[in-house]
């Protein structure tokens, strides 16, 4: 089970498209940026990436779950792969750096149907569903959504002032498609295992019963 430090995402370059310092989040990554001018980037297709800030400060940061939710009693849930996991992570290191929980505010995009495997086993619509689910529940306002769809989006989140663009990929855009259908294909063998694992069932012994010989009368 990776850690949160773990998740947090390395791996920085500058951009040239918007001659700006950038990040690439990779799927069960995230990162936190505490006020500097700096561009989060991803590229999604089932998966889901939630956009967070708190615009008074600046401080925001952006997940890339890939599952909206694991078993509960496995400790293998509590992995970035999960979006329960996933968003847990990113708000709490959000509030760690500075953040209000009450001003937070959210952008939310991908669950596409990128591969027919994806569109068969729904992964990206329950993605799609779960994080805004979890974002309502949370009282965390959706200021902006792209989710659906069958194209793979590439997402550029400026966390510093809340701007986000988003460029749709061609359906055959073949080097999307080579990525993409690695991480695809992963997510589905996953979540075919757990629609395959049989529930665990807890055996008892019957209860044992003491037996007590009926009281002799008393003497008259």
């Amino acid at each position: 089970m990776s850690s949160r430090l773990d998740a947090r995402a390395t791996r920085h370059y500058f951009d040239s498209a918007f001659h700006c310092p950038a990040v690439k989040v990779l799927p069960n990554e995230y990162y936190v940026a505490a006020g500097e001018d700096i561009m989060i980037s991803t590229v999604l297709g089932s998966c889901v990436a939630a956009c967070i800030r708190d615009p008074r400060t600046g401080v925001g940061g952006m997940n890339h779950f890939m599952l909206p939710e694991g078993d509960t009693d496995t400790p293998a849930s509590a992995t970035m792969r999960y979006g329960a996991f996933a968003m847990e992570v990113l708000i709490n290191e959000l509030l760690k750096a500075g953040a209000a929980r009450e001003r937070l505010e959210a952008k939310v995009f991908g669950g596409g149907a990128v591969l027919s495997a994806m569109q068969q086993l729904n992964i990206g619509e329950r993605n799609a569903r779960f994080v805004l689910n979890y974002l309502k529940t949370e009282g965390i306002p959706v200021l902006a959504q792209d989710l659906g769809d069958v194209r793979a989006r590439r997402i550029g989140y400026f966390p510093r002032d809340g701007r986000v663009m988003v460029r749709k990929m061609a359906p055959h855009h073949h080097k999307a498609e080579e990525l993409i259908a690695r991480r695809e294909q992963a997510a589905a063998q996953t979540a075919q295992a757990k629609a395959q694992t049989p529930p665990r069932v807890e055996r008892f012994e019957a209860p044992r019963f003491e037996r007590f010989a009926r009281p002799a009368p008393a003497a008259t």
